[in-house]
């Protein structure tokens, strides 16, 4: 239960430029592992351009919104089903954490939103060289967006989330740290992206979303 030890004796509340929550640890050493070893392709080697969205290529923001999977980029992207769950057993039990009603609850209290008829979405994601993310706000089926950092190749700390203000100007970086992350709910003032940046091998991630619309794991 290394996510919800996190998220009762290891995060800190942060109120610039919007309310957003850190974590340290919230991970387990082989739901780490299966991270760093997921099999992602290499947008490079296959002559894509990053595009300062992760629908590198062609899917729209407009075509993945309310799409569990993703859409178009999903060959680039890799989510975590029941058709794909057996490879991925440790972040299986991640996902039965992050759907108990004590995980879920404890975090509708804080994001102050209703997570009792939600989903769970969790993603494994390597960022390659060349890669950024331009301002944005989620879209508004994501309840609560959360992005866990491994950094297991000693990439610069600079290479955290970036998060802004309303006139986006950028106040904040999140460090990329091993096994560390944050979390926060969407709405109309959470600016975030990735300012351009040097990524020496590759940037590993989790993204953890409560959504509302369907997916493979429905809150309990």
């Amino acid at each position: 239960m290394a996510f919800l030890n996190s998220l009762n004796n290891n995060s800190t509340k942060f109120n610039d430029p919007f309310n957003h929550w850190e974590l340290n640890k919230p991970l387990t050493n082989d739901q780490i592992n299966e991270i760093i070893t997921a099999e992602i392709a290499n947008p490079i080697e296959h002559n894509l351009d990053y595009d300062g969205t992760r629908a590198i290529d062609g899917g729209q923001g407009e075509f993945r919104e309310g799409i569990s999977d993703g859409g178009k980029a999903l060959k680039f992207r890799c989510f975590i089903t029941k058709e794909n769950e057996k490879n991925f057993p440790a972040l299986k039990s991640l996902i039965e954490e992050l759907q108990s009603k004590e995980t879920h609850n404890k975090i509708s209290k804080l994001i102050n939103k209703d997570l009792s008829n939600s989903y769970v979405r969790v993603e494994i994601i390597c960022d390659r060289k060349g890669f950024w993310l331009k301002p944005h706000c989620d879209i508004k089926e994501k309840l609560m967006s959360c992005l866990l950092f491994v950094n297991k190749e000693n990439e610069t700390e600079d290479l955290g989330t970036d998060f802004y203000d309303k006139n986006l100007n950028l106040t904040k970086t999140v460090p990329y740290r091993d096994n560390y992350g944050y979390f926060f709910s969407s709405g109309p003032g959470t600016w975030h992206g990735m300012e351009k940046k040097e990524i020496v091998k590759e940037r590993r991630c989790l993204q953890v979303n409560y959504v509302t619309f369907k997916t493979d794991w429905k809150v309990i």
